[in-house]
């Protein structure tokens, strides 16, 4: 892996016990970062991260569901006190659904989709941005998927969602880039965890995304090396 240097960088990494969550925070506390980690399950953010918890540089804040505006307010509330700025924001909620055709598909199931892929990254975004800005530039990367760009049977909401987020992305890199923050997304094919395996057991993994292969493409797109990188959908598919 390139060696980077992300000493002095505070970074906010979301959806920390994910399986790609907690492979990121790896990478980035590898390379000297303050980190900054927030899931919905504290508990569990605690005892992944026991000893990040234990360094004061650190910070984490759990019981934080992205969907809920009162506790987006709370994260920031949490970021401005503790650090007073942010240097780069790693966002990796979200979630997959899949089911009847669009139209069988249960509301609540849309829904869901719309508030796990897109309502979060809007929320997290608008409670970040001034961290961002007060930093003096940066740079922020949402997990989207491959289905936001190709659509497909039984999975709606799912791709919907995954599509606008790209979109967001791109508003939010235009509206940004003035400020010297950088706004890009990855596309993950299928990522090879525990739970995709235990699902899909007869599929070959090999043909799988790793997710310490997506963690690297989202170390370079926080790097100075990625700094005229505005507004990219990177696929990474494995």
């Amino acid at each position: 892996m390139v060696h980077y240097d992300f000493s002095g960088k505070t970074v906010l990494i979301t959806g920390a016990t994910g399986a790609l969550g907690r492979c990121v925070v790896r990478q980035f506390q590898q390379v000297g970062a303050t980190l900054a980690l927030c899931a919905r399950n504290g508990e569990t953010l605690h005892q992944l991260f026991a000893d990040i918890a234990l360094d004061p540089q650190h910070l984490l804040i759990g019981d934080v569901d992205l969907t809920r505006p009162e506790d987006a307010e709370r994260l920031h509330q949490s970021l401005a006190q503790r650090f007073g700025r942010l240097d780069i924001v790693v966002n990796t909620v979200g979630g997959f659904r899949s089911g009847p055709p669009v139209h069988e598909t249960p509301v609540a199931d849309w829904d869901l989709m719309m508030g796990m892929n897109v309502r979060s990254a809007f929320l997290l975004s608008r409670a970040v941005v001034s961290l961002l800005i007060a930093g003096g530039g940066g740079s922020m990367v949402h997990v989207g998927g491959r289905a936001g760009l190709v659509g497909f049977a039984g999975a709606g909401g799912y791709c919907a969602s995954k599509s606008a987020l790209i979109r967001l992305v791109e508003v939010l890199s235009a509206e940004l880039k003035p400020y010297r923050i950088n706004v890009n997304c990855v596309l993950p094919g299928t990522i090879d965890t525990p739970a995709n395996r235990a699902a899909r057991p007869d599929a070959d993994f090999s043909q799988w995304v790793s997710p310490e292969a997506i963690g690297e493409v989202i170390l370079f797109l926080c790097s100075p090396s990625a700094r005229a990188i505005h507004g990219a959908a990177i696929p990474v598919y494995g």
